[in-house]
């Protein structure tokens, strides 16, 4: 009984003796991989952020910070992938001879311009099918005339004042606002008292009766 007890013994010891050496084999293998991924394009070395970092064959990975700063764990012989929207897809093999633990890298991605084919959209069918509406239609001296009126300018000046900004132009306006605004923080803005632009818009606003429109509304 004592014989089987320490034979059954003797192999749980070198089971776990076997998986412990297998766990510090592959902990060994195991690099702690990070770096910097930037736009090589320019001279400027941009930050690549959000970029796609993924171990080939492993199915896993991880992406870039809006600094370009990744970090992952992988083993030594693995390939990593990088990826970007607008970028070349770049792969770096691990060395699988490196003695440390940690390594570093900065990785540069290389801009990837990709032309769209021309697409050209008609109201017809065909190319056939508008000549034959274009040569039957009937353009009068009345919508002549209208067309003309429409695109007068002093329509146009009294489209510009009556009708209303959408939401899309009154932000647009707002953030130029702000942008402006925040140009000159810090410093005194400019004077306009002193901008030969801001007189010759005065005098002009003046001889068109701008101020006196104003005043009439009020």
């Amino acid at each position: 009984m004592n014989i089987k007890i320490l034979f059954f013994s003797l192999i749980a010891l070198l089971s776990l003796t076997t998986a412990v050496q297998a766990q510090e084999v592959q902990d060994k293998d195991l690099v702690q991989f990070s770096g910097m991924v930037l736009d090589g394009t320019t001279s400027e070395l941009l930050p690549v952020p959000y970029t796609n970092i993924l171990v080939v064959g492993k199915g896993r990975g991880t992406y870039s910070e809006f600094s370009g700063f990744f970090s992952l764990v992988v083993e030594k012989g693995d390939t990593v992938r990088f990826s970007a929207i607008g970028y070349k897809t770049a792969d770096y093999f691990v060395s699988d001879t490196l003695t440390d633990n940690r390594y570093s890298l900065v990785q540069m991605l290389t801009r990837d311009d990709i032309n769209l084919p021309e697409a050209v959209v008609f109201p017809w069918p065909s190319r056939e099918h508008f000549k034959l509406e274009f040569l039957a239609m009937d353009v009068t001296s009345e919508m002549q005339e209208r067309a003309s009126a429409n695109v007068a300018e002093d329509a146009l000046a009294r489209m510009r004042n009556e009708v209303r900004a959408d939401g899309n132009e009154n932000a647009d306006y707002y953030l130029r606002q702000q942008a402006r605004k925040n140009y000159y923080i810090g410093q005194t803005p400019p004077m306009n008292i002193f901008s030969p632009i801001a007189w010759k818009q005065f005098f002009d606003t003046w001889k068109e009766g701008g101020f006196k429109k104003d005043k009439d509304k009020k």
